[in-house]
């Protein structure tokens, strides 16, 4: 008769479905508030137990095996499988996050972040706003939000600063500029603390310029730029593909680095980890080291 197989513990199975998500070990150990040593000795351990290997990494890269690619879609079943297990044990009722997220911040990576969130914790009811991140700290501050990631436009200190990004003023590629003429921007509407800083920088610099689009979102603005109206102030991970930074072809300020900040006040420790999930894929999104 021979043994039955040793059943596959959730921690492990967790900790590779994290990795993969994340392409990281780093940001896997931020969601799981754990070490990366730890999450390595948590893979090497079901890898063991599997008899294969589900991931291959490089210093600068972490992908999924062929064999990684077929059993993560089990390791998935069997994470909602436990997750619904829990909650039909505890009967609670289902959470709901309100997290606000500022414009210039979600960008191209929104529904990255909401579909790992939405893998992350299955039972969750996710409410997300996007705003101007002045509209969402004071909707924070009236108790509207039980979150927001944000754009630190003032002197608070008392968020967590996820990431410092980089801005810079781009254009289409057949974009250009008459001499003599005032430099002509896209916008979003005031206040917007990303206008603001840009146009500071420009009165300081002493470059003249006037507003020959105004948008409603980052969206709005980047399909103005993309169609040649004008240049506008974008962080280079939301500045849409195709457009170029244009800053030193015409000798245009340099721009402040921005900090992206989180502001929670979330207690319960099931919404903590679905918060840290989210950060951490926040983070990874500018590539951090695995």
């Amino acid at each position: 008769m021979t043994d039955a197989p040793k059943p596959l513990d959730i921690d492990t199975v967790q900790a590779f479905v994290r990795v993969a998500d994340f392409a990281s070990f780093t940001r896997a150990a931020e969601a799981l508030d754990t070490s990366q040593a730890a999450i390595s000795l948590k893979l090497k351990r079901l890898e063991e137990r599997l008899g294969y290997r589900l991931l291959e990494r490089t210093p600068r890269h972490v992908r999924l095996s062929p064999q990684g690619e077929h059993f993560i879609v089990a390791a998935r079943a069997l994470l909602h499988a436990h997750e619904r297990a829990l909650g039909d044990m505890g009967n609670p009722a289902r959470r709901r996050l309100v997290i606000g997220i500022s414009d210039h911040v979600a960008g191209p990576d929104l529904p990255t972040w909401l579909s790992r969130l939405a893998a992350y914790d299955p039972l969750v009811i996710l409410e997300v706003r996007i705003a101007s991140s002045r509209d969402l700290v004071a909707a924070f501050d009236r108790n509207e939000l039980d979150a927001v990631i944000v754009r630190n436009e003032g002197d608070r200190q008392d968020g967590e600063v996820l990431v410092v990004e980089r801005f810079g003023w781009f254009a289409a590629p057949t974009w250009q500029h008459t001499p003599g003429t005032p430099l002509r921007m896209a916008t979003m509407a005031a206040p917007c603390g990303v206008r603001h800083l840009a146009t500071r920088a420009l009165d300081t610099a002493r470059i003249d310029w006037t507003e020959v689009f105004v948008g409603g979102g980052v969206m709005a603005v980047g399909a103005a730029v993309s169609a040649g109206l004008g240049i506008a102030a974008l962080a280079h991970r939301v500045a849409p593909s195709g457009t170029v930074d244009v800053s030193e072809q015409y000798g245009l300020p340099a721009l402040p680095m921005s900090e992206v900040v989180l502001h929670s006040r979330i207690t319960d420790s099931r919404s903590r980890e679905t918060l840290r999930a989210l950060s951490a894929t926040f983070r990874g999104v500018l590539r951090s080291p695995v």
